[in-house]
Protein backbone atom coordinates (compact mmCIF):
# COMPACT_ATOMS: atom_id res chain seq x y z
CA UNK A 1 0.00 0.00 0.00
CA UNK A 2 2.78 2.38 0.95
CA UNK A 3 4.74 1.42 -2.14
CA UNK A 4 1.72 2.13 -4.35
CA UNK A 5 1.15 5.50 -2.69
CA UNK A 6 4.82 6.38 -3.14
CA UNK A 7 4.65 5.44 -6.81
CA UNK A 8 1.56 7.55 -7.34
CA UNK A 9 3.18 10.43 -5.49
CA UNK A 10 6.29 10.27 -7.67
CA UNK A 11 4.15 9.98 -10.79
CA UNK A 12 2.25 13.09 -9.77
CA UNK A 13 5.50 14.91 -9.05
CA UNK A 14 6.69 14.14 -12.56
CA UNK A 15 3.47 15.41 -14.14
CA UNK A 16 3.47 18.54 -11.98
CA UNK A 17 7.08 19.26 -12.94
CA UNK A 18 6.25 18.75 -16.60
CA UNK A 19 3.27 21.13 -16.39
CA UNK A 20 5.46 23.71 -14.62
CA UNK A 21 8.15 23.46 -17.30
CA UNK A 22 5.54 23.91 -20.02
CA UNK A 23 4.42 27.08 -18.25
CA UNK A 24 7.82 28.58 -17.48
CA UNK A 25 9.56 27.69 -20.73
CA UNK A 26 7.12 28.81 -23.45
CA UNK A 27 8.27 27.73 -26.88
CA UNK A 28 11.05 25.52 -25.51
CA UNK A 29 11.25 21.81 -26.23
CA UNK A 30 11.30 19.78 -23.03
CA UNK A 31 13.76 16.90 -22.77
CA UNK A 32 13.62 13.99 -20.36
CA UNK A 33 17.03 15.09 -19.06
CA UNK A 34 15.74 18.54 -18.10
CA UNK A 35 12.57 17.05 -16.64
CA UNK A 36 14.53 14.54 -14.54
CA UNK A 37 16.68 17.39 -13.22
CA UNK A 38 13.57 19.38 -12.30
CA UNK A 39 12.07 16.42 -10.44
CA UNK A 40 15.40 15.59 -8.79
CA UNK A 41 15.65 12.04 -10.12
CA UNK A 42 17.55 10.21 -12.83
CA UNK A 43 16.16 9.71 -16.33
CA UNK A 44 15.96 6.01 -15.53
CA UNK A 45 13.67 6.84 -12.60
CA UNK A 46 11.38 8.78 -14.94
CA UNK A 47 11.09 5.79 -17.22
CA UNK A 48 10.08 3.56 -14.32
CA UNK A 49 6.88 5.58 -14.11
CA UNK A 50 6.42 6.54 -17.77
CA UNK A 51 7.89 4.48 -20.63
CA UNK A 52 8.22 7.58 -22.85
CA UNK A 53 7.81 11.33 -22.90
CA UNK A 54 4.67 10.82 -24.97
CA UNK A 55 3.18 8.88 -22.07
CA UNK A 56 3.98 11.79 -19.77
CA UNK A 57 2.10 14.15 -22.08
CA UNK A 58 -0.75 11.64 -22.21
CA UNK A 59 -0.85 11.70 -18.41
CA UNK A 60 -1.38 15.47 -18.47
CA UNK A 61 -4.01 15.20 -21.21
CA UNK A 62 -5.85 12.57 -19.16
CA UNK A 63 -5.80 14.95 -16.20
CA UNK A 64 -7.30 17.70 -18.37
CA UNK A 65 -10.03 15.40 -19.68
CA UNK A 66 -10.96 13.99 -16.29
CA UNK A 67 -11.04 17.41 -14.60
CA UNK A 68 -13.00 19.24 -17.28
CA UNK A 69 -15.56 16.59 -18.18
CA UNK A 70 -16.30 15.59 -14.59
CA UNK A 71 -17.10 19.24 -13.87
CA UNK A 72 -19.21 19.53 -17.01
CA UNK A 73 -21.27 16.60 -15.73
CA UNK A 74 -21.87 18.54 -12.50
CA UNK A 75 -22.93 21.59 -14.50
CA UNK A 76 -25.51 19.49 -16.34
CA UNK A 77 -26.83 18.28 -13.00
CA UNK A 78 -26.95 21.72 -11.38
CA UNK A 79 -28.34 23.86 -14.22
CA UNK A 80 -31.46 23.32 -16.31
CA UNK A 81 -31.48 26.12 -18.89
CA UNK A 82 -29.48 25.66 -22.08
CA UNK A 83 -27.95 29.14 -22.07
CA UNK A 84 -26.77 28.62 -18.49
CA UNK A 85 -25.32 25.21 -19.34
CA UNK A 86 -23.45 26.63 -22.34
CA UNK A 87 -22.15 29.65 -20.42
CA UNK A 88 -21.03 27.59 -17.42
CA UNK A 89 -19.34 25.01 -19.66
CA UNK A 90 -17.41 27.61 -21.62
CA UNK A 91 -16.48 29.54 -18.48
CA UNK A 92 -15.24 26.30 -16.93
CA UNK A 93 -12.89 25.59 -19.84
CA UNK A 94 -11.60 29.17 -19.95
CA UNK A 95 -11.06 29.29 -16.18
CA UNK A 96 -9.30 25.92 -16.18
CA UNK A 97 -7.05 27.15 -18.98
CA UNK A 98 -6.25 30.39 -17.15
CA UNK A 99 -5.31 28.54 -13.96
CA UNK A 100 -3.21 25.95 -15.82
CA UNK A 101 -1.13 27.84 -18.40
CA UNK A 102 1.24 24.92 -18.94
CA UNK A 103 -1.69 22.71 -19.94
CA UNK A 104 -2.67 25.32 -22.53
CA UNK A 105 0.51 24.58 -24.46
CA UNK A 106 -0.88 21.08 -24.90
CA UNK A 107 -4.41 22.25 -25.72
CA UNK A 108 -3.08 24.67 -28.34
CA UNK A 109 -0.73 22.06 -29.80
CA UNK A 110 2.21 24.38 -29.16
CA UNK A 111 4.12 21.80 -27.12
CA UNK A 112 3.30 18.88 -29.42
CA UNK A 113 5.38 19.86 -32.44
CA UNK A 114 7.48 16.85 -33.35
CA UNK A 115 5.59 14.59 -30.95
CA UNK A 116 3.56 11.53 -31.89
CA UNK A 117 0.39 11.99 -33.92
CA UNK A 118 -1.57 10.19 -31.19
CA UNK A 119 -1.13 13.18 -28.87
CA UNK A 120 -2.47 15.64 -31.42
CA UNK A 121 -5.44 13.35 -31.97
CA UNK A 122 -6.15 13.33 -28.23
CA UNK A 123 -6.30 17.14 -28.23
CA UNK A 124 -8.56 17.08 -31.29
CA UNK A 125 -10.84 14.63 -29.49
CA UNK A 126 -10.94 16.89 -26.42
CA UNK A 127 -12.34 19.82 -28.40
CA UNK A 128 -14.61 17.50 -30.39
CA UNK A 129 -16.12 16.34 -27.08
CA UNK A 130 -16.63 19.93 -25.95
CA UNK A 131 -18.35 20.73 -29.24
CA UNK A 132 -20.51 17.61 -29.07
CA UNK A 133 -21.59 18.47 -25.53
CA UNK A 134 -22.58 21.99 -26.54
CA UNK A 135 -24.48 20.64 -29.53
CA UNK A 136 -26.37 18.23 -27.29
CA UNK A 137 -27.26 21.03 -24.87
CA UNK A 138 -28.66 23.16 -27.69
CA UNK A 139 -30.61 20.27 -29.18
CA UNK A 140 -32.17 19.42 -25.81
CA UNK A 141 -33.34 23.02 -25.39
CA UNK A 142 -36.36 22.32 -27.61
CA UNK A 143 -37.57 19.50 -25.38
CA UNK A 144 -36.67 21.20 -22.10
CA UNK A 145 -37.59 24.83 -22.82
CA UNK A 146 -39.41 25.00 -26.13
CA UNK A 147 -36.46 26.80 -27.71
CA UNK A 148 -34.53 26.06 -30.88
CA UNK A 149 -31.16 27.30 -32.19
CA UNK A 150 -31.28 30.44 -34.33
CA UNK A 151 -29.11 28.68 -36.89
CA UNK A 152 -28.31 24.99 -36.36
CA UNK A 153 -27.07 23.32 -33.21
CA UNK A 154 -23.99 22.17 -35.13
CA UNK A 155 -23.13 25.67 -36.35
CA UNK A 156 -23.68 27.26 -32.93
CA UNK A 157 -21.68 24.61 -31.08
CA UNK A 158 -18.84 24.94 -33.56
CA UNK A 159 -18.76 28.73 -33.10
CA UNK A 160 -18.68 28.46 -29.30
CA UNK A 161 -15.92 25.87 -29.41
CA UNK A 162 -13.92 28.02 -31.83
CA UNK A 163 -14.21 30.99 -29.45
CA UNK A 164 -12.87 28.97 -26.52
CA UNK A 165 -10.09 27.38 -28.54
CA UNK A 166 -9.15 30.79 -29.94
CA UNK A 167 -8.92 32.32 -26.46
CA UNK A 168 -6.62 29.48 -25.36
CA UNK A 169 -4.38 29.93 -28.40
CA UNK A 170 -4.27 33.67 -27.76
CA UNK A 171 -3.21 32.96 -24.17
CA UNK A 172 -0.31 30.82 -25.37
CA UNK A 173 0.67 33.20 -28.17
CA UNK A 174 0.84 36.11 -25.72
CA UNK A 175 3.03 33.99 -23.40
CA UNK A 176 0.18 33.90 -20.88
CA UNK A 177 -0.43 37.66 -20.79
CA UNK A 178 -3.85 37.72 -22.52
CA UNK A 179 -6.06 36.01 -19.94
CA UNK A 180 -8.70 33.65 -21.39
CA UNK A 181 -11.44 35.13 -19.16
CA UNK A 182 -10.64 38.75 -20.04
CA UNK A 183 -13.71 40.37 -21.66
CA UNK A 184 -15.55 37.05 -21.33
CA UNK A 185 -18.64 38.51 -19.62
CA UNK A 186 -19.03 41.10 -22.38
CA UNK A 187 -18.37 38.56 -25.10
CA UNK A 188 -20.91 36.13 -23.69
CA UNK A 189 -23.52 38.92 -23.65
CA UNK A 190 -22.98 39.16 -27.42
CA UNK A 191 -23.04 35.42 -28.04
CA UNK A 192 -25.96 34.38 -25.84
CA UNK A 193 -28.78 36.21 -27.70
CA UNK A 194 -27.64 34.65 -30.98
CA UNK A 195 -28.01 31.05 -29.77
CA UNK A 196 -31.69 30.26 -29.13
CA UNK A 197 -35.19 31.54 -29.82
CA UNK A 198 -38.67 30.46 -28.84
CA UNK A 199 -39.83 27.52 -30.95
CA UNK A 200 -43.05 29.20 -32.07
CA UNK A 201 -41.00 32.02 -33.61
CA UNK A 202 -39.06 29.56 -35.75
CA UNK A 203 -42.01 29.00 -38.07
CA UNK A 204 -42.96 32.65 -38.54
CA UNK A 205 -42.52 33.78 -42.15
CA UNK A 206 -42.09 37.32 -43.37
Amino acid sequence: MTETADKLSRRDQILQALAHMLETNPGARITTASLAKAVGVSEAALYRHFPSKAKMFEGLISFIEETVFSRINRILQDFELADQRCEKTLTLVLTFAEKNPGMCRLLSGDALSGETERLRQRIQQFFDRIEMQLKQILREAEMREGKVPLQTASAAANLLTAVVEGRIRQYVRSEFAAMPTQYWDEQWSLLAPALLREKNLASVTV
